[in-house]
């Protein structure tokens, strides 16, 4: 019996009769991390990692039955061990690692190879079978090695001319990353009211966030989602430099079709060099890859020796 296939619900588990990051309500639901497209409410039961339980609790709801466990701590479920082991991309996000008769299988939900303050670091699992995203699976997307430079520059130049900056981001994962990061004695922060709440969940669980102010003061930074772009709300600030993170900057076309003043191309999804470090460190026989760029990144991976497969899934892109 395989331990993962993919079912309507998607990944699904059958000895553990568990989904992992199902597409909508099921019985057992196994997550990865509290992101709308890996974890839905409506589950009659959730397992996750205990540094990822405050998020996925706030977005399925304060009654949901969750059950946590520590990084790499197993838990048995029908013959099954699971546990979760640092992913990278965010507080509390996981691998999911399962292993029975011998056989292991890792799920990677999403991850990063590099370095975020917010959150534990990315752990290599060796396993038979890795189930890796792809969401930048292509040799065009490479990040910075200190991204958050740039922003600071940028700041700067805005400060000295007059304007506040908006910049434009994920509200859960990027913006405490970028918030943890950016020079803060530049100016005031304000965070959007979608992220102040995500700022104060982390605080709760001990992650080190600058102050953020109230009000929008004159040359301060604003952080906002990326759904603020072209609000009214958005519309009525004045004097400001606007700007997105995402790594599909790295593409000009989204930049332009926004008429965004500049984008800061990188995620904290692993690019392209990270997702293949990744796989090589699992030492895994059998690659099946999700998400957005799936079927490129199966084709270059089967040409270089390795036996891979795209997994179809409901959502495409991320970021946007």
């Amino acid at each position: 019996m395989r331990l993962v296939e993919l079912r309507e619900s998607g990944l699904y588990c059958p000895p553990a009769d568990s989904y992992i990051d199902p597409w909508g309500p099921v019985e057992r639901a196994i997550i990865t991390h509290a992101h709308p497209e890996h974890a839905s409410a409506g589950s009659g039961a959730y397992l996750s990692s205990s540094d990822g339980e405050p998020l996925l609790r706030a977005l399925v709801g304060p009654d949901a039955a969750i059950q946590t466990a520590a990084y790499g701590e197993a838990i048995t479920i029908n013959e099954v061990k699971i546990s979760f082991h640092p992913a990278g991309h965010m507080l509390g996000s996981a691998q999911i690692r399962l292993e029975r008769s011998g056989e292991i299988w890792v799920a990677s939900g999403d991850y990063q190879l590099q370095q975020d303050p917010t959150c534990a670091p990315f752990e290599p699992v060796r396993c038979h079978t890795f189930v890796t995203e792809s969401a930048f699976g292509l040799p065009i997307f490479r990040w910075p090695t200190e991204p958050i430079d740039d922003i600071n520059v940028w700041w700067r130049a805005n400060q000295e001319a007059g304007k506040s900056s908006i910049l434009f981001l994920h509200p859960v994962g990027m913006a405490q990353r970028v918030l943890a990061s950016i020079d803060a004695s530049i100016g005031a922060i304000h965070a959007h009211e979608a992220i102040a709440p995500i700022n104060q969940i982390y605080r709760a669980q001990g992650v080190g966030l600058p102050s953020t102010s109230a009000k929008i003061e004159p040359g301060g930074m604003i952080l906002a989602p990326l759904s603020a772009h072209g609000s009214t709300w958005a519309r009525s600030l004045k004097k400001i430099s606007d700007a997105m993170v995402s790594g599909w900057m790295r593409i000009r076309g989204p930049r332009r079709r926004r008429s965004l003043d500049r984008g800061f191309a990188f995620s904290n999804h692993a690019d392209w060099p990270g997702l293949l470090r990744a796989i090589d460190e699992t030492a895994a026989e059998t690659i099946l890859v999700t998400h957005a760029h799936r079927v490129p990144l199966a084709r270059w991976l089967e040409e270089h020796g390795r036996r891979a497969f795209p997994l179809d899934a409901p959502y495409q892109e991320v970021e946007l």
